[in-house]
């Protein structure tokens, strides 16, 4: 039975500790469903197809991931894809009062389903996609923050 876990966020844009929690995952699970949602608190810079065209170029030398968008309820597309584990990158306790909520919240609507923490690498711990729109907007250089393929792209949606 292969393991597939999904790997759940906005990525607008997706950054490099986005990629490095996504890199990691793909080294546990068979596969790995890059899942492009809506957070209804925040309007996205780019749309959620810009947003999989992003992550396709960033993981293209990641053999075991699909990307996937999704509308609705995580735990309701867990099910609905039989997948019982969710990955989540974690930078700070903070992050995990808000991640833990969401996975017992998960958890009431979807018994089977699990979420597993990745700790965020170091190097990545204070970065964030609001960072990131942040520095770009006021022409600060993001070229450490997001991957190579996706800068131009990123840079002239900031402009």
């Amino acid at each position: 039975m292969k393991k597939i876990a999904i790997c759940p966020g906005s990525f607008d844009p997706i950054t490099l500790g986005h990629l490095d929690i996504i890199e990691r995952a793909s080294k546990i699970f068979d596969e790995i469903i890059v899942l492009v949602m809506t957070n209804s608190a925040k309007t996205p810079m780019f749309t959620a197809e810009e947003r999989v065209c992003m992550i396709e170029k960033a993981t293209k030398n990641i053999g075991n991931i699909k990307i996937d968008i999704y509308n609705g309820l995580l735990a309701d597309y867990a099910e609905e894809n039989n997948v019982n584990v969710l990955v989540k990158g974690l930078r700070a306790v903070s992050d995990f009062e808000y991640e833990f909520q969401q996975a017992l919240t998960n958890k009431v609507l979807n018994k089977n389903l699990e979420t597993v923490y990745l700790n965020t690498s170091s190097d990545y711990m204070y970065l964030s996609s609001s960072v990131v729109k942040q520095i770009g907007s006021f022409g600060g250089d993001i070229s450490k923050f997001v991957p190579a393929e996706n800068l131009e792209n990123i840079k002239l949606r900031l402009k």
